[in-house]
């Protein structure tokens, strides 16, 4: 089975093309989602979280107090690295629990940080999904209603496309002038056919 990895910046749009893949049959693991995820339900990394960040990091339902979170760690890159360093292993368990139940020839798992992660290396292929800041920006202050200084201080702290471009095996561009679709089953037709 190949394990396709799909990036890309904030407002790229890497989840459209993913359920596009979805929509053909293709397993798709969103590690964006199993991070929320685990950071509710994996005890080993709430304690964990509860012992580097204090206890007011999860509420009284023992749910994780997001906001109280973020304010810590998007003002300071190296709280956000020791999160990260805490988070990313509950997510690759997660990712190999998912695995081994799929059945595809192919698998995609999307991740906005695959490369800061280091989970890139753990994939056959990688999909980089790019679109000009522009349309980026306006994109993501239409879905969570943030300004435009927000998100560039997002797209900031992100690698740069010249950067994962040059680790990505294939690229689609999302720019509202090319079409998705076709670049999609184009792509499914090259892992299909390395089988």
């Amino acid at each position: 089975m190949l394990k396709i990895g799909l990036t890309g910046g904030i407002g790229s749009g890497k989840t459209t093309v993913s359920k596009i893949f979805s929509m053909l049959g293709i397993p798709v693991f969103y590690a964006d989602e199993a991070a929320k995820s685990v950071m509710n339900t994996d005890k080993l990394l709430i304690e964990n979280i509860k012992q580097s960040f204090g206890s007011d990091a999860y509420d009284a339902e023992s749910q994780l107090n997001r906001k109280f979170l973020a304010e810590i760690v998007f003002n300071d890159a190296q709280k956000l690295f020791a999160l990260n360093k805490l988070v990313h292993p509950a997510v690759f368990r997660s990712y190999e629990f998912w695995l081994v139940r799929q059945t595809s020839p192919y698998i995609l798992k999307e991740a906005a940080i695959l490369f800061e992660s280091g989970s890139y290396q753990l994939c056959d292929k990688i999909i980089l999904v790019t679109a000009p800041e522009d349309i980026r920006i306006e994109r993501v202050c239409l879905r969570d209603g943030i300004s435009k200084d927000e998100v560039k201080a997002r797209i900031d702290k992100q690698l740069s496309d010249d950067v994962t471009l040059k680790l990505a095996d294939f690229r689609i561009i999302n720019d509202e002038k090319q079409l998705l679709i076709p670049q999609v089953l184009k792509l499914h037709h090259q892992f299909l056919s390395l089988l």
